[in-house]
């Protein structure tokens, strides 16, 4: 499971000059063409789980830059140990190491790894867009993406985890949302629902309360 919810974590997407044009597919496709782009930002986490009748949480200082890839600092922490030790800890880690050995690549929301289809738009009237993962795999989303009309900024994404991460674990729902700060589309928040065999459902929460983004403070985190 942690694999999957980590490969999802790395994506910061390049701001681009916003557009007049309203069109789904013209949305569709600014959010395809736009550059992938790492910026550098710092944020604090707040990570919480439970499960199996526990409950554990994290408060977690985290840095990113290209040239020196993920740090962070625990600010404080509670409830299960376990839950502390075997998942939000483990789930820092583990995106720190596939930042540094580059893999996030594999897992981008891009034509190499998803078919893409315009499908109208929802009652906020933000553009659909379903996502077809092109292969079975357990850090991809089979689901839906949902962009700004006029810019095709993300906003969130919702769906199911292509390929189940585990035996243990029958499906792992999640939603990612995004947004804009200093001109740049970073992460906001993540959730996700697991369903685990013998333990019923698990549940995980990250949010990020930024202070930097592309080496600029912020008036106002978010």
């Amino acid at each position: 499971l942690l694999i999957g919810l980590v490969l999802l974590l790395t994506t910061v997407v390049d701001g681009a000059s916003r557009a007049p044009e309203a069109d789904g597919a013209a949305a569709m496709e600014k959010f395809l063409t736009r550059p992938a782009v790492a910026r550098q930002y710092r944020a604090l986490r707040h990570l919480e789980a439970s499960g199996g009748g526990q409950r554990g949480w994290l408060d977690a200082q985290t840095e990113f830059s290209p040239a020196t890839g993920m740090r962070y600092e625990v600010m404080g922490e509670g409830g299960s140990g376990i839950i502390r030790s075997r998942v939000l800890r483990p789930l820092l880690e583990q995106e720190q190491q596939l930042i540094a050995t580059g893999a996030t690549g594999s897992v981008a929301i891009d034509r190499a790894n998803y078919r893409f289809s315009e499908d109208g738009t929802d009652a906020d009237g933000r553009v659909q867009v379903t996502l077809q993962p092109l292969r079975k795999d357990r850090a991809l989303i089979a689901g839906t993406l949902f962009l700004e009309p006029h810019d095709g900024d993300p906003v969130r994404i919702e769906g199911r985890l292509a390929k189940n991460p585990s035996f243990w674990t029958r499906r792992v729902d999640v939603v990612r949302s995004y947004t804009r700060l200093n001109d740049v589309i970073v992460p906001r928040s993540l959730e996700s629902t697991a369903q685990l065999r013998l333990f019923g459902r698990s549940l995980l929460r990250m949010t990020y309360q930024y202070s930097h983004v592309v080496d600029r403070p912020l008036a106002d985190s978010a």
